[in-house]
């Protein structure tokens, strides 16, 4: 009895004997019967390349994490026509789809048996961007809520930023434009930054972990700030900084991450984890130089008060200088008149004598005179001393002459002086003037002295 075969023929006697030709002649058959029209298949790209006729082929896999062998995958081929088509679709879509390596996409085509190379591939013919979009999306919100869930969102934002943050870490892809436009804002400002630069794929199923990895490296280095840069690109060149991986290493990171990711529209879950999110990379490095301009500015400033405070003292003290003196020489040109008048008065008294009343006038004269005379040395001489003693008094105060014989002066941060040690706290910051500058420090530690031994009485 006849066998029906798999393909309708009749054989007898056991299988048939095809040619190569045949069969796959056949499974091209088989295959447009199955298959006759359009299909829609959404998966991950993988293995994707270009060749220089304008063709692309890639394999579409089961979304897998980076790294793990799918579970099935088919073999893509976009012919150089329908890849022009596809191109038009991306960009009436605002071109925030780019097709690459781990991008999760919908795509259009007809299933085909290629039999010179014996495999089954589908031929692409279309694209739908807001497939694409909408998982980016929905991964977004799902990782954004986990994060939120374990209270990592602000966990960066609540890191002090150092006054100074002169050494800065710059995480981005090496040789780029972001790289070049940190660079340059930073020498340009003229301050003395020292960057740490640590290189990271920036694009495609390798960034997140290398992005990990760079910003372990510069934190291992001491810098004050790290800056996470990329320039601007598709919404898909930008997915792995939309990634729990690289949400979760910010949020661990021991100092703030300013970051200045792709374009000004663009918002990655990176940027909602950082210690703050910039428009551009230049505008992160602007950030910084801000911070390090607005502390000198700060310092600038309480060195003009303290300046305007010392000319303030020198002032007063002038004034009470100049006062003393007048008082002085007021004080002495009356002490000298009043001699003079009684001087001239035994003078006359003396005149109106004679004989030995001129003789005993002559002697009381000359006694009154030396008496005058001494008094009114000795009360110039007191005079002298007093405005002697108030110059000194007031060349002591003069604080350019303290800082001249190596004392210091220092008051806290608004101006004000430090007399007593119960007056300050951990954490109190002092500027300390010295004859050629100004130290600015912050306290650590307070140490009262102990109290003295209670001294006991003899017996």
């Amino acid at each position: 009895m006849a066998e029906a075969s798999l393909f309708g023929d009749q054989e007898v006697g056991g299988p048939p004997t095809l040619t190569v030709g045949e069969l796959a002649a056949r499974i091209a058959r088989l295959t447009a019967s199955a298959f006759p029209g359009d299909l829609w298949v959404e998966g991950q790209i993988r293995n994707l390349s270009r060749s220089a006729n304008g063709h692309a082929y890639f394999d579409l896999a089961e979304p897998t994490a980076a790294g793990e062998q799918p579970r099935a995958q088919v073999s893509v081929t976009l012919l150089a026509p329908e890849r022009k088509h596809v191109n038009e679709q991306l960009k009436r879509a605002g071109g925030a789809v780019r097709m690459d390596d781990g991008i999760e996409v919908r795509i259009q085509g007809r299933l085909r048996w290629y039999a010179p190379r014996g495999t089954l591939q589908l031929r692409m013919s279309g694209i739908d961007p807001a497939f694409t979009l909408g998982r980016l999306q929905a991964d977004r919100d799902r990782i954004l809520a986990a994060l939120a869930a374990d209270g990592l969102v602000e966990a960066n934002g609540r890191l002090p930023v150092p006054l100074v943050p002169l050494r800065v870490g710059l995480v981005t892809s090496v040789g780029s434009a972001a790289h070049a436009d940190v660079l340059s804002e930073l020498t340009g400002s003229g301050l003395a930054f020292v960057v740490r630069t640590a290189d990271a794929r920036t694009q495609g199923p390798d960034a997140a972990r290398s992005v990990v990895h760079a910003l372990h490296r510069v934190a291992r280095d001491g810098v004050d700030v790290i800056l996470l840069v990329r320039g601007g690109g598709a919404r898909t060149d930008l997915a792995g900084f939309d990634t729990d991986l690289v949400a979760r290493a910010i949020a661990a990171m021991p100092v703030p991450v300013f970051t200045g990711i792709g374009h000004e529209v663009d918002r990655s879950i990176a940027d909602e984890l950082a210690h703050s999110a910039h428009k551009t990379p230049t505008a992160a490095a602007a950030a910084v130089v801000s911070l390090v301009r607005a502390f000198l500015d700060r310092v600038d400033e309480r060195w003009s008060q303290a300046r305007r405070a010392a000319a303030a003292s020198a002032a007063v003290a002038d004034a009470r200088l100049d006062r003393r003196a007048a008082r002085v020489g007021r004080a002495a040109t009356r002490t000298l008149a009043r001699h003079t008048d009684r001087l001239d008065g035994a003078a006359n008294r003396t005149g109106r004598g004679a004989g030995r009343v001129l003789d005993r006038a002559d002697h009381v004269l000359d006694a009154s005179l030396a008496a005058a005379t001494g008094r009114a040395e000795r009360g110039l001489a007191r005079a002298d001393r007093a405005l002697d003693a108030l110059a000194a008094q007031v060349r002591a105060h003069d604080p350019q002459l303290a800082l001249a014989r190596g004392w210091t002066i220092t008051t806290t941060a608004d101006g004000r002086p430090v007399g007593r040690l119960q007056d300050l706290t951990a954490g109190t910051e002092l500027v300390t003037r010295f004859v050629d500058g100004t130290a600015t420090s912050t306290i650590t530690t307070v140490d009262a002295a102990p109290p003295p031994p209670p001294t006991r009485s003899a017996p």
